[in-house]
């Protein structure tokens, strides 16, 4: 009979023999092994999705970012589990236990729950009652009981136990107590039975809160979750992630309700075989006791962990969504901009900032405080615009947002050409200003004029700015946080990755912050781009990346696509064209007897380019479309045009609302249960997924997004909770 450590040799081998990680994930996302195994080469070779996904597009067979995400990510669980199945069968073996059957249901498993469920009989644990029963010699009782149960032997198990009364066991009763505790822990890691529980608390459980009764009615903001009720397998995520938060909070009480007997039911008919009456006494009491004290409690635990889980991913995947639009949404543009963080007491502090995102100036304007410091400070307002041929004024829309806007409108009348005025969301500007970034930026100003300088910017490229501020002090998330921080961390670096990469960066202008970003690059390289780009003047190519200390061949190839060369000494530098390809564009360019700085210009030629005539090994028809579509708009911004919202000048503050009026607003933040709403008051309104659109509404991502400006009319007026209630439906 083979040994031990030979059948877990031959396991490790099934296990290569196995179909492989590649072609599991290629069944489960629907795509070919090919494409699968490609990609993951790729990966190992150290490229990055969004380079993979750009200008690798023939060894994927196209696949997007979505897709190449979710490779990274299975393969990453799928080759953990595949680790601890080999650490697993290690220590079944060495244990002397590993059995053919065994070793093939680890081998089959795909789930980490169904792989510990297995391993629970073996993994080493505490004294536990089966335990101290094994000590006192009562295993045999056990199986000669579970042998009566499969045989249907009519035998008294009274007489049997009395055999084993000793010096450590006193009494018939110790004896059956002992054997009972045996086998009720052999049930309850039992990996079948446990999954079958598992999977019935999620089809059939029902989750219960209650608001603890040192709160009475009306005194909390979870007052909607008092006796309320919801199936486990229909809780909206942001409704079971509030109920946890109350919970945390020692507000909420959440139990987990289920048909107890069921279970029972279910146990007694895979466990009680015999007809005697006092054997099937026995096993339902041993079944009830295994159930209620080794089984529920945990499998109430792993049901609440995983819809925990599904929660934190549903609402990560919302935030990463608001964070996207938010990054990605229109710049107004490098133009000459007033910035102005509002203040009452303290006052407006205004920042200019040149048409490079450079600061020029502060001035610290009183325009709230008395008609003859009003004067003064639109005095000093319009002599910085006339000063700076100022085309932007950005304004944050924080406390006296409107009233600073009302000074601005006032100000500016009589002007001919009056820049444009813009209320500027300015989440997370004070967080930017006290951070180390700002202060190393702008050590010798005070913490609100960087806030004024992050707001101007933030107008003139949103991406630019907010890749400077933990995504987290945006204001875009959904009970952020509540959910696993870690997971939430790389889903938001992976989206600003990819919005970065998407939309390409000014090599000559980019920030630290932005280059960081950039496919291939790090920190260290991001910050010797700047000093070299300090020392030796703005770049003229591409290729003098590669001077640059730390840049190496593999980070150029993965980096270069996506940094943009403005008035370069190449043309194609200004371009998503990435270098490798640059032989082909200029082969086209000589077939068509253009030059490649008129290529743009000729974008009637370019349409009659026969692609398959510049196809190689390395270039396909993918990579060749997407050249002739930067080619026809080189450099192009991929963001939308730039478009402001107007909010009403008579409304300004929530009492100013009224039943039944429609305004103007913008989308600050959207979740699973609607959109809340600037309007202009201080107050975001919410805008139920009931009221988004005249037809129903599954998913309010479908119907509007973060940045969007949209009309709404105004429901109904909270002003002691400061709450309103919009809608879209006009």
């Amino acid at each position: 009979m083979k040994s031990d450590r030979l059948k877990l040799q031959d396991a490790l081998c099934k296990l290569i023999r196995m179909p492989n990680i590649e072609q599991l994930i290629a069944k489960e996302l629907s795509l070919r092994p090919e494409q699968i195994a490609n990609a993951l080469e790729l990966f190992a070779e150290g490229a990055t999705i969004p380079f993979v996904a750009r200008y690798r597009k023939e060894r994927t067979g196209e696949m997007n970012e979505i897709q190449l995400r979710d490779l990274q990510d299975r393969h990453a669980y799928l080759t953990e589990l595949r680790d601890r199945q080999t650490i697993i069968l290690q220590a079944i073996a060495d244990q002397g236990k590993l059995t053919d059957d065994l070793k093939a249901k680890i081998e089959a498993c795909l789930q980490k729950t169904e792989l510990e469920d297995l391993y629970l009989p073996y993994r080493p644990k505490r004294r536990t009652r089966a335990a101290i029963a094994r000590e006192k010699g009562l295993e045999p009782l056990a199986e000669a009981i579970k042998n009566f149960n499969r045989s249907n032997i009519n035998t008294s198990i009274t007489q049997e136990a009395a055999k084993y009364i000793s010096e450590k066991v006193k009494s018939v009763e110790e004896a059956l107590k002992g054997a009972s505790d045996i086998l009720a822990e052999e049930v309850a890691e039992n990996a079948e039975y446990r999954a079958y529980i598992r999977d019935q608390l999620r089809q059939s459980g029902i989750f219960i809160s209650q608001i603890k009764g040192s709160h009475p009615i009306g005194t909390t903001k979870f007052e909607m979750y008092r006796n309320y009720q919801a199936k486990v397998k229909t809780i909206a995520p942001h409704n079971f992630l509030a109920i946890l938060r109350g919970e945390t909070e020692e507000i909420i009480t959440l139990t987990l309700d289920f048909d107890e007997d069921r279970f029972l039911a279910y146990l007694e008919s895979q466990q009680i075989k015999t007809k005697n009456p006092t054997l099937q006494q026995f096993y339902q009491d041993m079944l009830k006791d295994s159930f209620n004290r080794l089984m529920k409690t945990s499998a109430i635990a792993a049901v609440i962990a995983e819809k925990k889980a599904w929660a934190d991913g549903e609402s990560i995947k919302t935030f990463e969504a608001n964070l996207r639009d938010l990054l990605l949404a229109a710049p107004a543009g490098m133009k000459p901009t007033l910035a102005i963080d509002p203040g009452f007491r303290t006052g407006c502090k205004t920042a200019v900032i040149s048409e490079t995102g450079k600061f020029l100036e502060y001035q610290t304007l009183f325009p709230h405080q008395s008609p003859a410091q009003r004067e003064q400070a639109a005095r000093i307002f319009r002599n910085l615009i006339e000063k700076y041929q100022i085309q932007l004024i950005a304004i944050g829309n924080g406390t006296a947002g409107r009233e600073t806007e009302s000074f601005v409108i006032e100000s500016m009348q009589g002007m001919k050409n009056p820049p444009i005025k813009v209320m500027v969301n300015e989440s997370g500007a004070s967080i930017y200003s006290a951070s180390t970034v700002a202060i190393i930026e702008f050590p010798d100003l005070d913490l609100t004029v960087r806030g004024a300088i992050s707001i101007g910017r933030r107008l003139q490229d949103p991406l630019a700015e907010l890749v400077k501020i933990d995504p987290k002090s945006i204001g875009v998330g959904q009970y952020q946080h509540d959910v696993d921080q870690k997971l939430l961390k790389k889903k938001l670096d992976e989206t600003v990755e990819s919005c970065v990469n998407f939309v390409g960066v000014d090599l000559n202008t980019a920030s630290k912050e932005l280059l960081t970003f950039v496919s291939g690059l790090n920190t260290t390289v991001a910050n010797n781009i700047i000093t070299y780009r300090n020392q030796h003047g703005a770049f003229r190519d591409r290729r003098d990346l590669l001077k640059v200390p730390k840049l190496g061949a593999k980070a150029f190839e993965q980096a270069a696509g996506f940094l943009r060369i403005h008035d370069g000494d190449r043309p194609l530098d200004n371009t998503a064209v990435h270098p490798e390809s640059y032989p082909v564009v200029e082969a086209i360019a000589s077939d068509l007897n253009v030059p490649l700085s008129a290529i743009a210009q000729a974008s009637d030629k370019l349409k009659t380019v026969n692609l398959k005539k510049y196809v190689t090994e390395a270039i396909g028809e993918p990579t060749l479309r997407d050249i002739l579509r930067e080619l026809e708009k080189p450099g192009r911004d991929p963001r939308a045009e730039f478009k402001s919202v107007n909010f009403l000048e008579a409304v300004q503050k929530i009492t100013d609302l009224q039943i039944g009026m429609e305004l103007e607003g913008i989308i600050t933040n959207v979740a699973n249960f609607g959109a809340f709403v600037d309007i202009g008051v201080h107050q975001d309104g919410l805008v139920h997924i009931s009221q988004l659109a005249n037809h129903f509404v599954s998913d309010p991502k479908q119907i509007v997004k973060v940045g969007q400006v949209v009309k709404v009319r105004v429901l109904e007026v909270n002003e002691s909770l400061k709450r309103i209630s919009l809608s879209m439906k006009l």
